[in-house]
C-alpha cells in the first residue's frame, strides 16, 4: 500500500464521524462531542503521519483519481485529487485548528439547546473543507465548495429563533451562490478551452497551458475572471466584504474556525491552486492585485473603527486576506502559505478569547485609562480625517452599494412579476411547455434564425419563473412549484440548443423531480397541521416540527442541485451543451441557478426558521 493510496482516508474520517455523530442520542453531551473530538483526533494524527511521510519520501506532487461519477463521449465528471505542498498546509492548518475548537466547545456550547447540531454541522463543514483542499479539478473542489455553503449557512443561523442570525445566514448565503455560479462558468469555459474536465496535476504543464491560451486567449482570461470572482466572494474581497461580520452572528467557536480562519481563506486556495493557469495572463495578475490592495487598505479603515469585537476581527482578516491575493498574484506561494497559516492561527485565538479580553478592556478602562496614542492620521487636515471617519464607519456603503445596484433591481423586476399566479401558470406557461417539447422533436419546421433564438427564449422564461419565486410573499407552494418549473424550462432550453442524449435531460431532472415532489408534499402535511401559512414573515416552526424541518431542507438542497441527487451533475452537463460563444444564454443559465438557490433558501428561512409567529410580535419584512 502507497502513500497515494492512502490519500482518500482524509475523506473518509470527517464522512464516518459526521454519520456517526447523526444518531447518536441529542441529550447525550458526553457521546456528542466525545464522537467530534475522536474524528479530530484521528484526522489530525493521520495529517501529522501522513505530511511527515510525504516530506521524507521527497515531497513529490501527486494525483489520485477515484471515482468517474458521469462519463460519455465528449464529458467525464470525475472524482479526483491531488497533494502538494499547497494541500499539506491547508490539511494540517484545518485538521489543528478544529481540533482545537471542537475541544473548546466540549464546555462551551454546554447545555446549549442545539450542542448536537452544532457539532454535527462543524464535522459537516469540515467534511466539505477536506474534499476542497484535496480535490484535484474544477468538479472535485465544487462539491466541497457547496458543502462549505450550506454548512455556512446552518451555522450562521445557529441560533434560528432569532431574527437577524437568520436574516444574515441569508445574506451570506446569497454571496456564496454568486461564487458557485462564477465557478461553474468557470467549468463550463474550461471545458471548451481544453475539450476535456482539465485536472490541476495538468495545469502545472506549462507548455500545454501555453499552448491552448495562445491560441484563445480571450476565453483564458473569462475563466481567470470567473475564478477570481468566486474566490472574491468566498474570501470577502471588495465588493463582498460586508459578509464577513455578518457571518459572525453564531456562536464565538464557529465564527472562530470557519469565518475567522478556514473557510474566508478557500478563495486564496482556489487562486493559489489554479495559478499555473493565469500565471502569465498580466492583466488577470494586476487586478488581483488591484482587489487586494483596495481591500486591504479599505478594511483596515473599517476594523479601526467598529464597535464590535468580532466584527474588528473579521475586517482585519479580511484585510490581511488581501494582502494574500497580492502574494499570489506575485508568484509568492510560500508566502502566501505562510501568511494563511498565521493569519488563521491568530483569527482563531483573538476569536476564543475575545469575551475574555472584552470584559478585562471594560475593567482597564475604568482604572487604568490612557489617552489615545497620536497616529498619522492626526498629520491630515481635519475634513479628510472627518470624511475617511465617517466612510469606514459606514463601511464605505459596501451594503448599501449591493443592495442598490443588484439585489434592488431584482427584486424590482421581480415586482412587475406580480401577474403571476397559479391560474395564469396554468393556462399560459404550461401549454406553451408543451408546445415547446413538441416543437422539440419537429425542428426542422422552424426557420434558422428562430431555431438559434428558441434556446435563449425558454431560458429566459424560466428566468422569469424563478424572479416571480425570489420576490413571492404569500403563497409558498406557488413559490415552490416555480423554480420546479424553472428547471424545466432550462432543460427545454438546451434541448434545442444541441441535440444530446436525453438521458443526460432524465438524470438532470430526476434529481429535481425528486426534491420537489418531496419538499411540496413536506408543504402540504405542514399546512394541514398549522393551516395557512405565507412568506411575508418568518414563521419560526423548526422548534414545532424539526423532523418535518430536516426533510424540507434536504428537498431544498436537493433542488438547488446540492450533491445528493443526480441533479448536481446535471447542471454542470447542461453547462456542458451551451456553447463557447453563448453568453447570453450562459448568463441567462447562470441568474437562474442564482436565483433558484435563493428562493429555495429563502422558502425554508421563512417558513423554519426566525421568531415563531404565534409567539412572537411581527418583525421587519426586508428580505433576500
Amino acid at each position: 500500500m502507497t502513500i497515494n493510496t492512502l490519500l482518500p482516508i482524509f475523506i473518509w474520517v470527517p464522512i464516518i464521524g459526521f454519520l456517526v455523530s447523526l444518531i447518536l442520542p441529542k441529550n447525550n453531551e458526553k457521546l456528542i462531542a466525545g464522537a467530534a473530538f475522536t474524528t479530530m483526533s484521528l484526522q489530525l494524527f493521520a495529517a501529522m503521519i501522513y505530511v511527515a511521510d510525504w516530506i521524507l519520501t521527497g515531497a513529490n506532487t501527486f494525483q489520485v483519481k477515484e471515482i468517474i461519477l458521469f462519463q460519455n463521449e465528449d464529458y467525464i465528471f470525475q472524482i479526483d485529487f491531488l497533494f502538494d505542498k499547497i494541500t499539506a498546509v491547508y490539511l494540517l492548518v484545518g485538521a489543528l485548528l478544529t481540533f482545537m475548537v471542537t475541544l473548546y466547545s466540549r464546555t462551551y456550547l454546554h447545555r446549549e439547546a442545539g450542542y448536537k447540531r452544532f457539532f454535527n454541522t462543524t464535522l459537516f463543514f469540515y467534511l466539505g473543507y477536506s474534499i476542497t483542499t484535496l480535490s484535484g479539478n474544477l468538479e472535485t473542489l465544487f462539491v466541497g465548495w457547496e458543502i462549505l455553503g450550506i454548512s455556512s449557512f446552518l451555522l450562521i443561523s445557529f441560533y434560528r429563533e432569532r431574527y437577524l442570525p437568520v436574516k444574515n445566514a441569508v445574506k451570506v448565503f446569497s454571496i456564496y451562490r454568486i461564487g458557485d455560479v462564477g465557478l461553474i462558468l468557470a467549468m463550463w469555459a474550461s471545458h471548451h478551452l481544453w475539450g476535456q474536465n482539465i485536472t490541476f496535476f495538468q495545469l502545472n504543464n506549462a507548455e500545454l497551458v501555453h499552448e491552448h491560451l495562445l491560441q484563445h486567449s480571450f476565453i483564458g482570461v473569462f475563466i481567470s475572471s470567473m475564478i477570481l470572482l468566486s474566490a472574491a466572494a468566498k474570501s470577502a474581497q471588495l465588493p463582498f466584504s460586508s459578509w464577513l461580520p455578518r457571518a459572525m452572528e453564531g456562536p464565538t467557536p464557529s465564527s472562530a474556525i470557519f469565518y475567522g480562519s478556514l473557510s474566508v481563506h478557500i478563495g486564496a486556495f482556489l487562486l493559489l491552486r489554479t495559478f499555473p493557469f493565469w500565471e502569465y495572463q498580466s492583466s488577470v495578475r494586476i487586478l488581483i492585485i488591484a482587489l487586494g490592495l483596495l481591500t486591504a487598505i479599505i478594511t483596515t479603515g473599517i476594523a479601526r473603527v467598529q464597535s464590535s469585537v468580532k466584527s474588528q476581527i473579521a475586517y482585519a482578516s479580511i484585510a490581511q486576506i488581501g494582502l494574500i491575493f497580492i502574494e499570489i498574484a506575485l508568484g509568492f506561494e510560500s508566502l502566501a502559505l505562510f501568511h494563511f497559516a498565521g493569519n488563521a492561527f491568530l483569527r482563531t485565538y483573538q476569536l476564543l478569547v475575545s469575551p475574555s479580553v472584552v470584559s478585562y478592556l471594560i475593567r482597564e478602562q475604568f482604572y487604568s485609562f490612557e489617552p489615545r496614542a497620536k497616529t498619522i492620521e492626526d498629520s491630515f487636515p481635519k475634513r479628510l480625517q472627518h470624511s475617511i471617519y465617517v466612510l469606514c464607519l459606514k463601511e464605505w456603503n459596501l451594503d448599501t452599494m449591493l443592495y442598490e445596484y443588484f439585489w434592488n433591481p431584482l427584486k424590482w423586476a421581480g415586482n412587475k412579476l406580480n401577474f403571476i399566479n397559479g391560474r395564469r401558470l396554468m393556462l399560459f406557461f404550461i401549454p406553451v411547455f408543451a408546445l415547446g417539447i413538441y416543437t422539440m422533436k419537429q425542428t426542422h419546421l422552424l426557420p434558422e434564425n428562430l431555431q438559434e433564438a428558441t434556446p435563449v427564449v425558454f431560458a429566459s422564461f424560466g428566468l422569469i419563473l424563478v424572479f416571480k419565486s425570489f420576490t413571492q410573499r404569500h403563497s409558498v407552494r406557488l413559490a415552490w412549484i416555480l423554480v420546479i418549473m424553472n428547471h424545466c424550462w432550462i432543460a427545454l432550453a438546451i434541448s434545442f440548443n444541441e441535440k444530446f442524449d436525453q438521458m443526460e435531460n432524465v438524470l438532470y431532472l430526476s434529481g429535481i423531480f425528486v426534491a420537489g415532489i418531496v419538499g411540496y408534499l413536506t408543504l402540504q402535511r405542514l399546512f394541514r397541521m398549522e393551516g395557512k401559512i405565507t412568506l411575508n414573515r418568518f414563521q419560526g416552526l423548526s422548534e414545532t416540527h424539526p423532523k418535518i424541518a430536516l426533510v424540507f431542507l434536504l428537498a431544498c438542497l436537493g433542488l438547488t442541485g446540492f450533491p445528493i441527487t443526480p441533479a448536481f451533475i446535471g447542471e454542470d452537463l447542461i453547462f456542458s451543451h451551451i456553447h463557447e460563444d453563448q453568453f447570453a444564454l450562459a448568463a441567462i443559465v447562470s441568474l437562474s441557478f442564482i436565483l433558484d438557490g435563493l428562493a429555495v433558501i429563502r422558502i425554508y428561512a421563512r417558513v423554519f426558521m426566525g421568531p415563531n409567529s404565534k409567539t412572537h410580535a411581527e418583525f421587519s419584512n426586508r428580505y433576500f
